[in-house]
């Protein structure tokens, strides 16, 4: 597990036999390429701790090749060998992520003094990672994990906003943890200790909906034996998280602004506004915009809700915070199943960072506690990975130009695919997913058992 893995590429075969020979015979693992695209695929498909690459090639140049591995796997370390030594390809190739450069010829003194620093700074790094999550156990900071720049520019408009009024709109795909940075922003506020209060709009029906919002009046329609006190009226005072605020329906929008207008509110059945103090965080991962010119949103409340704009990347967009996810993911589950693991195989991280995560944070994070439930192993394997984990595997059957799984299996996939997200997204409400995928109940409960899922 402590070998270190590296690819050399260059496109003149006796520079490549001499710096492999030179780093086989000090124990590391070695495997070469002729040129950038080829070196692209050795990373995509195998696991690479390092990799130290020629600037000037055929195809892709050293600083493409760079770019294109750091958008694979950020924590590989990416050495760039030039034989010009200018100033400005130095500053490119260090602005663009890499761990350092070397000039040819290449004095493989400071190559190996080089590689040196990089296995000390591995070691560093692995003992951070360690010494901060004993630090979150203690002082539980375990809501929100990252140190991508992405995420960080979130956290500090989320900070900024906090103490203000102003209403916030948390956008991004389902998964990408809109809730977290909602709770982040009220525990951090000056409402913390008033209630925060959530209600997902797409995982309740039309018909209830009104009155979980704004509560009802004792007989104020059929079945309304007694007062109901709403979601706003619960969260006077504090705040209020409308999750998929995009599916409310045009009937209910014109009392949602009302809210934000005036701070007001009138029960179902009722005939009198209350007055309340509610701070409104909403989230959708739909097209607002494009839902304003199709007559579906309005713009009045769309402006309302869009004060403060949050823009969450999807985890795909941000590899370099999977590595901390995942073993924050692996204590907790390795606490709650009374489990002792000491992390994860590179090869099974190599694995996890080059996933896609169409489901997000929300995927990683099943994956894991299903990985910790199964592994009989002291760390993480690739065995242990639920099956589908491969990239490159599972997106065959959706290529076009693949036409050997045949058009039925195909299309079923697909459909197989879109039906899980969208009950996923509705937290397994069929009449919610149906009206998000635009089909009636009854025929999504057709598809459904049609394709044998229950």
């Amino acid at each position: 597990m402590n070998k270190i893995s590296v690819l050399i590429i260059d496109d003149e075969e006796a520079q490549r036999e001499s710096i492999s020979g030179f780093l086989k015979r000090r124990n590391y693992i070695v495997s070469t390429a002729e040129d950038g695209e080829n070196g692209v695929e050795v990373v995509r498909n195998n696991v690479v701790d390092i990799v130290l690459t020629d600037f000037r090639m055929p195809g892709l140049n050293g600083l493409e090749v760079l770019r294109k591995i750091k958008e694979i796997n950020p924590e590989i370390d990416v050495v760039v060998i030039t034989a010009y030594g200018s100033v400005q390809d130095a500053v490119d190739i260090m602005k663009s992520g890499a761990y350092d450069y070397l000039t040819k010829p290449i004095d493989l003194d400071e190559l190996e003094n080089l590689l040196n620093r990089l296995q000390e700074k591995r070691g560093l790094q692995s003992e951070n990672k360690l010494l901060k999550q004993q630090l979150q156990e203690k002082f539980k900071f375990d809501s929100i994990i990252s140190r991508s720049k992405e995420m960080e520019e979130v956290l500090s408009t989320a900070s900024r906003v906090a103490n203000s009024k102003a209403t916030v709109l948390i956008r991004g795909e389902s998964g990408t943890g809109k809730e977290l940075i909602a709770k982040a922003i009220h525990f951090t506020s000056n409402r913390k200790d008033k209630p925060f209060i959530t209600v997902n709009i797409a995982a309740l029906s039309e018909n209830i909906l009104e009155s979980e919002l704004f509560g009802h009046e004792k007989g104020s329609f059929t079945g309304a034996s007694n007062l109901r006190i709403g979601k706003f009226e619960l969260a006077d005072g504090g705040t209020m998280f409308i999750d998929e605020i995009g599916e409310i329906p045009l009937s209910l929008q014109v009392k949602l602004l009302r809210v934000l207008q005036f701070g007001e509110i009138e029960r179902v059945g009722g005939e009198k506004s209350k007055k309340i103090d509610v701070r409104i965080i909403g989230a959708t991962h739909r097209n607002l915009e494009e839902m304003i010119t199709k007559g579906e949103f309005r713009e009045d409340l769309y402006y309302r809700i869009n004060v403060v704009p949050v823009w969450i990347a999807p985890l795909r967009k941000r590899k370099i915070d999977i590595p901390l996810l995942i073993d924050h993911f692996i204590n907790k589950y390795s606490v709650e199943n009374e489990k002792q693991l000491s992390g994860i195989t590179k090869e099974a991280l190599d694995k996890l960072i080059k996933y896609e995560y169409p489901g997000n944070i929300r995927e990683l994070e099943n994956i894991i506690e299903h990985s910790v439930v199964l592994t009989r192993n002291e760390y993480i394997t690739i065995k242990d990975l639920p099956a589908g984990i491969c990239p490159i595997a599972e997106k065959g059957i959706l290529d076009p130009y693949n036409l050997k799984d045949g058009y039925e299996s195909k299309l079923n996939y697909f459909e197989k695919e879109m039906l899980l997200e969208a009950l996923k997204q509705s937290e397994n409400n069929k009449s919610a997913a149906a009206r998000n995928l635009g089909i009636s109940e009854r025929h999504i409960r057709s598809r459904l058992e049609r394709l044998g899922m229950k």
